[in-house]
C-alpha cells in the first residue's frame, strides 16, 4: 500500500476539478476512502494507518493458528516456589537494602547449641521455618521487625552480626535459666587482654576485654595467620604516646600488645576489606588475596598452650563487586551433619558437588583485564580469595551436634503456615486452569471474528478506533467499552482527518462488539460529514488558487513602480503575507477539528499549550507594521515599500481589511513631531552630561576622594549623597542617549522617618560606607547649582580639648540605627547562593601578606606579583588603564603614606588572594556540607580540614553557617 501521505492526497485530488457546491456522495466515500482495497495477509510489514480497510498487522498474529496453553495466564507455577526435598534447605529472602541479613542468619542456622527451647519466639519461629517448611525460601520480615531494624538501611554482615548479637544477648539476659542467659557468651564471646609493660620497671598492667569477632587488618598480607599475627604484635608507646607508670609515677616508654586468653567455640573473623581512603573521603574496597585454610590452629597464638584450640572452617561470607558502596552477598555454609557444603545466594540455594569448597564465580569482578592480579596457587585443604571478608570457624574438637527437634508449639505453626503455602498453591493452579479455558475461548472468538471483520463492498458497514480493537488483540489489557468521541467532527459525525485512527468494519462484528462491550458513538454510513468534506474541499481549492497569486505578486513585486500609482506595504507584510493567508484560509477547519473538546489526553494537552502560546504572541495583520501608534502611515521609510497597483489588488483579494496607504500619503504628523523632539532631547541630554562630566570629574572618575578613617586636612566640613545616586548619574553621564538625566538628589533614603541619620560616624568608615558618597565642599556648591536636593547630609570636625570632635547634621535617631542593625544581622543569618571565600593557608607570614596588603606599605608589590601569575585575559580591570593597557604605577611608599595623610580613600572591595577559592553557599547549610564543598575545591578530605573564622574554630560539623557567624564576603582559613 502507499505511504499515508499519497494516500491523503490521492482521497482529496477530485477537488481539483469539483468545485464545493458539486461536491457528492461519491466524493464522500473518497475523502473518507471507502471504497480502498484491503490489504492481504503478508503484503504488508505493518498495518496502514492511510487505509482504514487495511486490518492486517493490528495484533491478530498472535490468535491465528496453534497457541501453547502456556500463553493464555501470566501466573507462574506456584511448584517452583516448592521446597525440592524435605532433605534439602530453604533460603531467605532479601529485604530492601538489607542484602547481608539473611546470609548471616543462614550461618547460624547450621549451630543447633543457638537453638534453646526458651530462645525468643521470632528466631525460633524462623529457624523451624527453615528446617520444616515447604516453601523454598523463607520471609524473615517478622523476624526483622522484631529486632526493630529498618529494612532501607544498608547494613553488611559485620555491622549486622554485632547488631543482632548485641540485642540476642540483651534480650536472653533477661531469662532465668543461666544456661539460656549466658549461651551467647558461651558459644561466640572470647577474651582478650591489652597488656601494657613499662620499659623502666617491667610494670605489667593488663585490661581484659570481650569480643565476638576479631577485626583483621588485611592490607599488605596474604595469609590469614598473618593478619592474626599483626593484630597481636607488639607496639610500642614512645614520645608524646609514652605511658603513665604508676609505679614510676611519670611517663615512661612502653610496649602494648594483645594476649588471647579465651576462644569461643564459634570464632568469627572480620577480614576488614571496607577501609576508609583519605583522598577521597569515601569507603573503598580492598580487593586483595587472602590464603586461609579449612583447619586453623589457633595454639601458636594463645597465651595458655595446653587447651584444644583447633578450629575447622564452616562458613565463608563473599561480597561480589568492585565497589564497597554496591555488590552482591553471597554466603558458602558447610552442614556440620554431612560435611557437605552449600551455597545461598538470596532464594536460590545450590549443593556444591563433593564435600570441598568451591568458591567459582564468586571470584570474578568486573575489572580490565590488565588491572586483575593472577590467583595464587592454593596447596591442599587451602582456598584464597579476593572477596571473603567474614570466615566462620567452629571448635574441632566438639562432638557432634544432635539433632534438635522443634518444639511443639513451633512446629504447629509450622504446619499451619505450610497449610497456607498448600492453600495458595491450589488457589494458583486453579487460576492456571481459569486463565487457559478463558483463553481457549477467546481464541475461538477471535478467529471467527477475524474472519468476518472486513466490511465487503455494498454491504453495510461501521468505523470503530484502531487503538480499541488492538487493545481487543492484546490479552494483557482488558478492553474497556469502545470510545469514538475522539475522532468526531464539529457536527457529531466522523472528522475526515481523524480517518487514520479508524478502521472500516463490516455491521455483524461491529453489532457483536457493541452488545459485548458497550460504548459508542456508532459511527456507520451515516456518519460521514458532507459539511466538513465541502469545507474542506473549498480550503484546497483557495490554496491552489494561493499557490497561483503567490507567483503572481513574486514577479510583480520584481517591477519598477513608476509615478504614484502604487501603494505602500510593509517589508514584513511582503515576507509573510503568503503564511498569513494560509492561517486564514485554516481557522475555520482548525476551529472545526478541535470545536468538539472531547479529544485524547495529549493532544488536548498540546492544543491548549499552542493556544496559549498564540495568545501571547503579538498578533500580526498585515500591513500593521507601518501603521504607527496614532493609526497613520510610519515615518519610517525602512519598514516599508511602494508595490505596484496590480500586486496591491491581488494582496486586497486575501487581506481585505488592511490598511491602505497610496504612494502619496503623508507620514504621520504626529510621529515627525516627536521624532524632531526625541532628536533636540538628545543634543540637550548630551549638554547636560558633559556640563556635569567636566563640573564634577573627580567624582565621576572615583579619584581623590575624601576619607572619614582619615580625615582630611584642609576641610573641617564633608557633605553626603546617597552611592545609589552617584551610580545612576555615572550611568546618565556615560551614555546620556539611552539613559535618563537624574535631576534631584534623594537623600531621604539615609534617613529614618523621624528624619534622622541611619548610620554612626564609626559605620560610615566601615560597613556602611558602601551606602554613601563624600562630597567635597567645593564639590557640594555645583551640585546645589546641577540638582534638586531634597535634604541636606552634612559630617563637620571641631577641635576640642579632649581631640577631634565629630557632629552630623541631622543627628543619629538612636531607636531607628538599633531598628537597622537588627534586621541587618538577619539579613545575614538569612542568606542564600551568598559568596565566601575559602584561604588555603601554607605559610603564615605569606598569608598575611597576601590576605592583608594594606598593612605593609610596599603592597603594590603583592598586588603586582598576583597580577603577573595570573594567565591572559584574567588581569585585575584595575590594573589595566585606558593608556594602552599599561599597568597602573606602582604606589610608593612615600605616595602611600601623603595618601593616607590626605585622608584620600582607597577601594574596599574584596581582593582574591592565591590559595583562596570562592565558593557559595546557603545560612541554613551546615559545616559538615561546607566542608564536602571544600574537598571538591581543594582535595582536602574533610577529617583534615582545621576551619577558623576571624580567630575562632569551626568544629560543630552539625552547626549551620548562620549560627556560626559565617556571613556573605566572610573569609574562612584552612589549615
Amino acid at each position: 500500500m502507499a505511504p499515508r501521505l499519497q494516500l491523503e492526497k490521492a482521497a482529496w485530488r477530485w477537488t481539483e476539478t469539483v468545485p464545493p457546491e458539486a461536491v457528492a456522495q461519491e466524493h464522500i466515500e473518497a475523502a473518507y476512502r471507502v471504497r480502498l482495497e484491503p490489504c492481504q495477509r503478508g503484503a504488508c510489514r505493518r498495518n496502514c494507518r492511510g487505509n482504514p480497510n487495511c486490518l492486517v498487522g493490528i495484533g491478530e498474529h498472535a490468535w491465528l493458528g496453534e497457541i501453547d496453553e502456556n500463553s493464555f495466564h501470566n501466573i507462574d507455577d506456584p511448584n517452583c516456589e516448592r521446597r525440592k526435598k524435605p532433605t534439602t534447605f530453604s533460603g531467605c529472602e532479601t529485604l530492601g537494602m538489607i542484602p547481608s541479613h539473611p546470609e548471616f542468619l543462614l550461618c547460624l542456622v547450621f549451630f543447633p547449641d543457638y537453638e534453646p527451647q526458651t530462645i525468643c519466639e521470632h528466631l525460633q519461629y524462623l529457624f523451624a521455618l527453615l528446617q520444616n517448611s515447604k516453601r523454598r525460601y523463607i520471609d524473615p520480615s517478622a523476624f526483622v521487625k522484631a529486632l526493630g531494624l529498618d529494612t532501607g538501611q544498608q547494613q553488611d554482615a559485620q555491622e549486622f552480626s554485632k547488631l543482632f548479637m548485641s540485642l540476642l544477648e540483651d534480650t536472653l539476659s533477661k531469662q532465668k535459666n543461666p544456661d539460656v542467659r549466658n549461651i551467647v557468651q558461651k558459644q561466640f564471646c572470647g577474651e582478650y587482654a591489652y597488656v601494657t609493660v613499662c620499659n623502666q620497671c617491667g610494670r605489667e598492667s593488663k585490661l581484659v576485654s570481650k569480643f565476638y569477632e576479631l577485626e583483621l587488618n588485611i592490607q599488605g598480607h596474604k595469609q590469614l595467620t598473618d593478619c592474626i599475627t599483626e593484630f597481636l604484635k607488639e607496639e610500642k608507646l614512645e614520645g608524646d604516646n609514652r605511658y603513665f607508670c604508676e609505679t614510676c609515677q611519670s611517663k615512661q616508654n612502653a610496649t602494648r600488645k594483645i594476649r588471647l586468653l579465651s576462644l569461643p567455640c564459634t570464632l568469627n573473623l572480620q577480614l576488614m576489606r571496607f577501609v576508609f581512603d583519605r583522598q577521597t573521603g569515601h569507603k573503598k574496597k580492598l580487593n586483595t588475596y587472602i590464603g586461609f585454610s579449612e583447619l586453623l590452629d589457633m595454639e601458636p597464638f594463645m597465651e595458655q598452650k595446653n587447651g584444644v584450640y583447633v578450629y575447622e572452617l564452616s562458613a565463608v561470607l563473599i561480597h561480589r563487586g568492585v565497589s564497597a558502596y554496591s555488590g552482591h552477598y553471597i554466603a558458602h555454609v558447610k552442614d556440620p551433619q554431612t560435611g557437605e557444603w552449600y551455597k545461598f545466594n538470596d532464594e536460590d540455594i545450590e549443593k556444591m558437588e563433593g564435600k570441598k569448597l568451591q568458591l567459582g564465580i564468586e571470584e570474578d569482578l568486573a575489572e580490565p583485564s590488565k588491572s586483575q592480579t593472577r590467583k595464587p596457587k592454593c596447596g591442599k585443604g587451602t582456598h584464597c580469595s579476593r572477596n571473603a571478608y567474614m570466615l566462620v570457624y567452629r571448635l574441632q574438637a566438639r562432638e557432634k551436634s544432635l539433632t534438635v527437634q522443634v518444639p511443639a508449639f513451633l512446629q504447629e505453626l509450622v504446619e499451619r503456615d505450610n497449610c497456607k503455602f498448600e492453600e495458595w498453591c491450589n488457589e494458583m493452579a486453579e487460576m492456571r486452569k481459569q486463565s487457559v479455558a478463558r483463553g481457549k475461548i477467546k481464541h475461538e472468538e477471535v478467529k471467527e471474528l477475524y474472519q468476518r471483520l472486513p466490511a465487503e463492498a455494498g454491504s453495510p458497514y461501521d468505523f470503530i478506533s484502531l487503538e480499541w480493537l488492538q487493545k481487543w488483540l492484546d490479552e494483557s489489557t482488558p478492553p474497556k467499552p469502545i470510545d469514538n468521541t475522539a475522532c468526531l467532527c464539529s457536527h457529531g459525525k466522523l472528522h475526515p482527518d481523524k480517518i487514520s485512527l479508524m478502521k472500516r468494519i463490516s455491521e455483524y462484528v461491529a453489532d457483536f462488539f457493541y452488545r459485548r462491550y458497550g460504548g459508542g458513538p456508532r459511527l456507520n454510513v451515516k456518519a460521514l460529514c458532507k459539511d466538513c468534506v465541502v469545507e474542506r474541499c473549498r480550503i484546497l481549492r483557495l490554496k491552489n488558487q494561493l499557490n497561483e497569486d503567490y507567483k503572481t505578486v513574486t514577479n510583480l513585486l520584481k517591477m519598477t513602480v513608476k509615478g504614484t500609482d502604487g501603494f505602500w506595504v510593509g517589508k514584513a507584510s511582503l515576507r509573510s503575507w503568503r503564511q498569513l493567508a494560509l492561517e486564514q484560509l485554516n481557522e475555520q477547519d482548525e476551529d472545526a477539528e478541535h470545536s468538539n473538546g472531547k479529544m485524547n489526553g495529549n493532544a488536548q494537552n498540546k492544543d491548549e499549550s499552542n493556544e496559549e502560546k498564540r495568545e501571547e504572541e503579538e498578533e500580526l495583520n498585515f500591513n500593521e507594521d507601518i501603521v504607527c501608534p496614532h493609526g497613520d502611515l510610519c515615518i519610517s521609510e525602512n519598514e516599508r515599500r511602494v508595490v505596484s497597483k496590480e500586486a496591491w489588488e491581488k494582496l486586497k483579494q486575501y487581506f481585505p481589511k488592511a490598511p491602505e496607504f497610496p504612494n502619496n500619503k503623508e507620514c504621520c504628523s504626529q510621529c515627525k513631531i516627536l521624532e524632531r523632539e526625541g532628536e533636540e532631547n538628545e543634543a540637550l541630554h548630551k549638554m547636560m552630561a558633559s556640563e556635569q562630566k567636566t563640573s564634577l570629574q573627580n567624582l565621576f572618575h572615583d579619584k581623590c576622594r575624601p576619607c572619614l578613617g582619615s580625615w582630611p586636612q584642609e576641610t573641617d566640613e564633608l557633605y553626603i549623597v546617597s552611592q545609589f545616586f552617584v551610580e545612576e548619574w555615572r550611568k546618565f553621564v556615560r551614555r546620556p542617549t539611552r539613559c535618563s538625566p537624574v535631576s534631584s538628589i534623594a537623600n531621604s533614603v539615609l534617613l529614618c522617618p523621624h528624619g534622622g541619620l541611619m548610620f554612626t560616624f564609626a559605620s560610615m568608615t566601615k560597613e556602611d560606607s558602601k551606602h554613601i558618597a563624600l562630597i567635597w565642599p567645593s564639590e557640594w556648591e555645583r551640585i546645589q547649582k546641577l540638582f534638586v536636593v531634597d535634604h541636606v547630609i552634612k559630617i563637620t570636625r571641631s577641635q576640642t580639648a579632649e581631640g577631634a570632635r565629630y557632629a552630623s547634621e541631622p543627628q543619629l535617631c538612636p531607636e531607628c540605627r538599633e531598628g537597622l542593625l537588627c534586621q541587618q544581622q538577619r539579613d545575614l543569618r538569612e542568606y542564600t547562593q551568598a559568596t565566601i571565600y575559602i584561604h588555603k593557608v601554607v605559610d603564615n607570614k605569606k598569608v598575611m601578606k597576601d590576605a592583608a596588603p594594606e598593612l605593609n606599605v610596599s603592597s603594590s608589590e603583592a598586588e603586582e606579583e598576583r597580577e603577573e601569575n595570573k594567565p591572559e585575559g584574567e588581569q585585575d580591570p584595575d590594573f589595566n588603564q585606558a593608556n594602552g593597557g599599561t599597568k597602573r604605577q606602582k604606589l610608593s611608599q612615600q605616595s602611600y603614606i601623603t595618601y593616607q595623610k590626605q585622608g584620600i580613600r582607597r577601594s574596599t572591595r574584596h581582593r582574591k588572594v592565591r590559595g583562596e577559592k570562592a565558593l557559595l553557599v546557603s545560612a541554613n547549610q551546615t559545616l559538615k556540607e561546607l566542608k564536602i564543598q571544600i574537598m571538591h575545591a581543594f582535595s582536602v578530605a574533610p577529617f583534615d580540614q582545621n576551619l577558623s573564622l576571624d580567630g575562632k574554630i569551626l568544629s560543630d560539623d552539625t552547626a549551620t553557617l548562620g549560627s556560626l557567624g559565617v556571613i556573605p564576603e566572610s573569609v574562612i582559613l584552612l589549615k
